[in-house]
């Protein structure tokens, strides 16, 4: 069932539990067609929930989760055809550890989206060669270090051609020698102009490539806005106390 609303994504009081646990509280967020949206806040926050609710991994007990003017959480909504157009990248790469980084993009297309062999097989070299890993094709996930497993994991995302990429913590199970080469990916979508939510401890990596920083805090949204003014001067003291935090050891080094 179709919800009128303007942006490509729009979650309305949105609301998630587990058990007596409330871990997202009256969540109304919104994204536009093109812009990329940063979500930060201390870990138990609720960003890695609500990034779940946006494709319905998790169910919320109440609210709507609107893509692309379809309600999610409408019962008849068709969810596997819905999710199709979302994108996801989890912060463990979740590659078939049997399967080339190839026959990894090249899965969902032939057994969900009904593609013929060749024509995803033509799908997926791009999109490796987009990630920069277009000499890993035959490679193997043990065969690969964890940013070109993520980078994989990135490219088999953009094989089914989402409208939507979800990002969460992309970067956290990552040595640090490895973080840069799958922001620099995630810095070329951006300039390509894919619609991204990305959930990240990466605070220059959001001054750098947001179009908005949200900051959420003991499930709430406790404020947004454009890098600048959110991470340089925030309004609330609880997202000044939490930069002040997160940035002072990176001063002291």
């Amino acid at each position: 069932m179709s919800a009128s609303s303007p942006s490509l994504v729009d979650i309305r009081g949105l609301n998630k539990s587990f058990g007596a646990h409330h871990v997202l509280h009256d969540i109304d967020f919104c994204v536009e067609r093109g812009e990329v949206v940063c979500v930060i806040g201390p870990s138990g926050s609720g960003k890695s929930t609500l990034l779940r609710c946006v494709n319905l991994l998790e169910r919320p007990q109440s609210g709507a989760v609107i893509v692309q003017g379809e309600d999610l959480t409408d019962p008849d909504c068709d969810i596997d055809a819905a999710r199709r157009h979302i994108g996801m990248v989890f912060q463990q790469f979740n590659l078939f550890p049997h399967h080339s980084a190839l026959a990894n993009c090249m899965l969902a297309l032939t057994t969900v989206a009904g593609y013929k062999r060749d024509a995803a097989e033509r799908i997926a070299r791009a999109n490796l060669e987009r990630v920069g890993l277009a000499d890993k094709t035959d490679a193997y996930p043990a065969r690969l270090s964890g940013g070109q497993q993520q980078r994989v994991a990135i490219a088999r995302a953009l094989s089914m051609d989402p409208a939507l990429m979800l990002f969460d913590e992309p970067t956290s199970a990552l040595d640090p020698e490895l973080v840069g080469e799958v922001l620099a990916v995630m810095r070329g979508l951006a300039d390509d102009g894919m619609t991204m939510i990305v959930v990240t401890h990466e605070i220059a990596f959001a001054r750098e490539v947001a179009d908005r920083v949200v900051f959420m805090d003991g499930g709430a949204v406790v404020e947004q806005g454009p890098p600048a003014q959110l991470l340089s001067e925030p309004r609330e003291p609880r997202t000044r106390d939490f930069l002040q935090r997160v940035l002072t050891p990176a001063r002291a080094r």
